[in-house]
């Protein structure tokens, strides 16, 4: 195997992935030294951090933004690339706090938030692969009966792209495998190079303004009317402070932190398999993900390796060997793969909370302080529209979409911090048993 598999998974810098080895700009920016002042200080240099630092920008507000490793370090550098539709899983659940309209309202911003990452990428020029084409896998014929259900809704929303239901017989239209009973195209949602979009998301920031700060780990925050977010270095004195970490908050806000769950997911990406190959794997191109639990999805590079992802896992330990863990899993979609090499291996933390819709809005007791966080396997597009409804709040253009989301409660963890992965694992293991017996 590659000896880039024996690198960790986790260090100062950027995951051993495919997307680090192919990266298109490197930004090389400095550690926060002495003091700076801004509007707003935003610590983490994902994208909900880059966007929301763009949104302000645009309207005239002065940013710092500290990143504790490297723009992209997490999540938003190390996800399987997937541009789906949608925020948030079952929205209905919340019609008693938001009421009928705040759910449809909810749906269509799961609709703006594709486009919010299409409208980025074009505005400036970012060299990211975006590809446009996905495909719903069903395990079971009641997902496919669901996806009808999807279907139809989406129409009614106004949903302009295709999509398109597909039975048994026509699967190896979108992918090389029998493993599935039916499929739903959809051609408004596909796929890209996340970290390759972080990067041009981070150097049209510095376009703007923004003033960015890598490896700089904030130690403490003291709030007040001023807020005072202290690095090892430096200092950030804001009116106002966005806490955008998702799964990586460390501690800086214990309330806060108890409401998302780092859950750990993982990628391996082949070897080049040449175009021949990779079309007979997934002949249009398109991302694929199928319903399970514990669900797979998977994509072609622009260099034609299969990136395969999923293993989601609960514990807060991360596999000892992330490749054996994975490949088994993609040999059960396609056998024809035993003899490629697995060039690279890599996994990090995602954000999860309960009720699996994303975490937006402010502090009760901390009003000039706002957060973003818990996408829950909707990151690319959700951190996005995060973004752009921070921008809206800090610059006191608030009242509906970030309402919306501020409004909703959310449950915090039991167990506490060192306790609740090993309860949740619990939970999990008994939900996937239940569903592989038949049961849900």
């Amino acid at each position: 195997m590659n000896a880039r598999l024996n690198q960790p998974v986790h260090s100062d810098q950027h995951a051993a992935s495919y997307y680090a080895a192919s990266v298109n700009r490197q930004l090389a920016q400095p550690p926060l030294s002495g003091e700076q002042v801004a509007d707003v200080c935003i610590v983490g240099g994902g994208f909900s951090g880059l966007n929301t630092a763009i949104e302000l920008a645009k309207k005239g507000l002065s940013v710092v933004l500290l990143e504790a490793h490297l723009i992209g370090w997490g999540a938003s550098g190390r996800n399987g690339g997937q541009l789906i539709r949608g925020v948030g899983h079952g929205v209905e659940q919340f019609e008693n706090v938001i009421g009928s309209e705040g759910v449809r309202q909810l749906k269509l911003m799961g609709l703006e938030a594709v486009e919010l990452v299409r409208q980025r990428v074009e505005e400036f020029q970012i060299d990211c692969d975006l590809t446009w084409g996905y495909c719903d896998l069903a395990n079971k014929p009641a997902h496919l009966e669901g996806f009808a259900e999807d279907k139809a809704e989406l129409e009614s929303l106004g949903y302009r792209h295709e999509l398109r239901l597909l039975q048994p017989g026509q699967m190896r239209e979108v992918v090389g495998s029998d493993q599935y009973c039916g499929g739903m195209i959809d051609m408004g949602s596909g796929h890209l190079h996340p970290l390759n979009l972080a990067l041009g998301e981070a150097a049209a920031a510095i376009g703007l303004g923004v003033k960015l700060f890598e490896k700089s780990p904030v130690t403490r925050i003291e709030h007040g009317a001023e807020i005072k977010v202290h690095t090892a270095q430096g200092l950030v004195r804001a009116k106002n402070l966005v806490l955008a970490c998702n799964a990586y908050l460390n501690g800086l806000d214990p309330n806060l932190g108890g409401k998302v769950l780092p859950a750990g997911s993982y990628v391996i990406a082949t070897e080049p398999l040449g175009a021949e190959r990779a079309r007979k794997l997934i002949p249009q191109n398109m991302a694929l993900c199928d319903q399970r639990v514990a669900l797979d999805y998977y994509r072609l590079s622009a260099d034609n390796r299969l990136l395969f992802g999923g293993a989601c896992h609960y514990s807060g330990r991360d596999p000892a060997d992330i490749a054996a863990y994975m490949r088994p899993k993609m040999l059960k979609v396609f056998p024809e793969l035993a003899d490629v090499r697995i060039d690279f291996q890599w996994g990090g933390m995602i954000g999860i909370g309960a009720n699996r819709l994303p975490q937006i809005g402010r502090l009760k007791d901390k009003p000039n302080v706002f957060h973003a966080q818990a996408y829950a396997g909707h990151g690319v597009n959700a951190t996005h529209l995060a973004g752009k409804l921070l921008a809206e709040a800090i610059a006191g253009q608030a009242g509906g979409h970030f309402d919306l989301f501020d409004k909703v409660p959310h449950m915090t963890f039991p167990g506490g911090r060192y306790f609740r992965s090993p309860l949740l694992a619990l939970g999990m293991g008994w939900y996937r048993l239940k569903e592989a017996v038949g049961l849900v």
